[in-house]
């Protein structure tokens, strides 16, 4: 990451304090505590808290406002009700009813696309310096071969991208579960109540890609997001989030709903997203 994508920290208590709580108001998609539907303008079953690294988030730049234009309200009944992902217009949206297939889980996503002998993280740690001239080289490769696809900046081919090598295992795995999805329809809701589902709204899609990695046990909304993990940008992972809306950056490839060139294009970009009103995190070692 460039030092211009380094996050700051929000200087004062109180914006703090705000920030806290849009988080804990909404997220992308909506929860509902025993509800088991899911689906478009449904809701999530079981929204669980993220284990939060703890101390102050770092956010690209200050947050106005709401952050993200998501905003929330919770009952009595604890019950939390959320407007949808503001960045949702430019994610192709399609009802719940659409027709497609459903997604594996997301270890065997991973296994699927990982290839064998897989150097562990012990060993990627130990083969810095060429290696990491190696990758940039590699990445500099990647994208001159890659394409937007007419209409956003999705790539084109079949929407994947290659597994990374020189990293560690995990963030290859992280690659092959956003693969498996890449394509699928954005469907506001989708992927909450359970990791397998025909469509992913934005919390959903980086919920799959990092539990295919075995980062995460269960999906979390954008809100849990901005708090999971460790402060500040990670050298192979990257998440921003708010209260309405996620994505990630992975091994210098962006992951994101909004911005695809189609309602079944890839989430993979090749643009870098407005930064601006997210709180940057990362998976803790990456």
């Amino acid at each position: 990451m460039g030092a211009s994508l380094r996050a700051m920290r929000v200087p004062t208590i109180a914006t703090l304090g705000c920030l806290a709580a849009m988080i804990a108001l909404a997220g992308c998609g909506e929860a509902q505590v025993g509800d088991p539907a899911g689906g478009a303008h449904g809701s999530q079953a079981g929204a669980k808290s993220a284990s939060a690294a703890g101390g102050a988030p770092y956010v690209a730049a200050a947050v106005a406002g709401s952050g993200g234009g998501a905003s929330g309200t919770a009952g009595t009944s604890g019950v939390v009700h959320e407007v949808a992902d503001p960045e949702e217009a430019k994610s192709f949206p399609l009802p719940a009813s659409v027709h497609h297939r459903s997604a594996s889980s997301p270890s065997v996503a991973a296994e699927a696309a990982v290839a064998p002998g897989a150097p562990s993280d012990a060993e990627v740690r130990k083969e810095l310096g060429e290696e990491e001239r190696a990758k940039a080289q590699e990445q500099a490769a990647q994208r001159r071969v890659l394409t937007p696809v007419a209409g956003g900046f999705s790539v084109g081919g079949n929407g994947t991208i290659p597994i990374p090598t020189g990293v560690p295992e995990t963030v290859q795995r992280v690659v092959a579960g956003g693969n498996a999805i890449a394509d699928f329809p954005y469907i506001w809701g989708g992927g909450h109540a359970s990791f397998i589902a025909n469509g992913y709204d934005c919390s959903g899609s980086v919920s799959y890609a990092l539990a295919a990695g075995g980062l995460l046990g269960a999906p979390l909304v954008s809100g849990d997001l901005a708090t999971w993990g460790e402060p500040g940008p990670g050298r192979w992972i990257t998440i921003y989030a708010n209260a309405g809306h996620t994505f990630m950056d992975v091994d210098g490839m962006w992951f994101d709903t909004a911005g695809r060139s189609g309602p079944y294009a890839s989430r993979w970009l090749l643009s870098t997203p407005p930064l601006a009103g997210y709180a940057v995190r990362h998976p803790p070692g990456l």
